[in-house]
């Protein structure tokens, strides 16, 4: 089997067009990021890969789209791994970054809402601290609620995106076998994010180095989504972990002073490290490429 370049490249295009075209849209009408129309900005934008899983399969390949949606409902331990996967994601993230200069462990929660004040007014700010009791009780729910809601909610829009990276882009490139499909699929991930990026998805400090480092971020989480992809046997508990993922981005950040998007967080150096050290246990452990044949 040989990697069909056009039906990638086809794939490729269509996704990056829709989905750049409606960052262009949604900056000519002056969407501001933090914003409940950014959220649907950003939820219309990770179904786009869905979208054009579709086009290129019926349009171009006359071929039914289901064939590389790699749905399946059949439960196995590694349903349950991906969905828990992102705490242990958070817990490392979160002990790394206690390891850089100017960077401290921070009980109260005061480093937490200190981040809040650039973007939220600082008398909304104050009383969001007034409300926090207990932060040992914030965290519990703030645990419990990424949990469900990345089974749930978060689940059904990462499946716009999985279907496209981990249904269609794993399908094409699994000849490459498994860590080189991981870094084709990885790179153009991020790609893809640049324009989110840009407006201040994920590294509002630094938005345009940041999309340097999203580029490596998605190359570093390829590799781990692709491996529970194929042990799960299911585009759906890949979307369970992106869904999870997502909900519990910021608990890394919520017990530390110091430090900036660049460095600490999941999506910062920590996080960075965190994912080099998963993929070290994939090579060494997995087995990925005999499981990738």
């Amino acid at each position: 089997m040989n990697v069909n370049v056009g039906k990638i490249t086809a794939f490729v295009l269509i996704t990056f067009a829709i989905s750049w075209a409606i960052v262009f849209v949604a900056v000519i009408l002056g969407v501001s990021w933090n914003t409940p129309m950014a959220t649907a900005v950003g939820l219309v934008y990770m179904f786009v890969p869905l979208v054009s899983d579709y086009i290129v399969q019926k349009g171009f390949c006359k071929e039914p789209a289901r064939v590389t949606f790699g749905i399946n409902f059949r439960l196995n331990r590694w349903w349950l791994f991906a969905w828990l996967l992102p705490l242990g994601f958070a817990g490392g993230t979160f002990l790394v970054s206690l390891l850089f200069p100017g960077v401290e462990f921070s009980p109260d929660m005061a480093g937490f809402f200190e981040r809040l004040r650039q973007f939220v007014p600082t008398d909304k700010v104050a009383e969001m601290r007034k409300m926090v009791s207990s932060p040992l009780s914030v965290l519990i729910i703030t645990v419990f609620q990424g949990l469900i809601a990345g089974a749930t909610i978060n689940a059904v829009a990462g499946f716009g995106e999985e279907v496209g990276w981990r249904g269609f882009l794993m399908r094409e490139l699994a000849p490459l076998g498994f860590f080189k499909s991981s870094l084709v699929i990885g790179f153009l991930w991020g790609i893809w994010h640049v324009p989110l990026v840009i407006q201040g998805h994920n590294y509002p400090q630094h938005p345009q180095f940041g999309a340097v480092m999203m580029i490596g971020w998605c190359i570093l989480l390829a590799p781990i989504f692709n491996f529970v992809r194929i042990k799960s046997g299911s585009v759906i508990a890949a979307s369970i972990l992106h869904g999870t993922l997502n909900a519990t981005y910021g608990i890394p950040i919520m017990f530390i002073r110091g430090g900036n998007d660049l460095l600490v967080g999941i999506t910062g150096l920590a996080g960075f490290i965190v994912l080099a050290v998963v993929n070290l246990l994939i090579f060494i452990f997995g087995n990925p490429e005999k499981l990738m044949s």
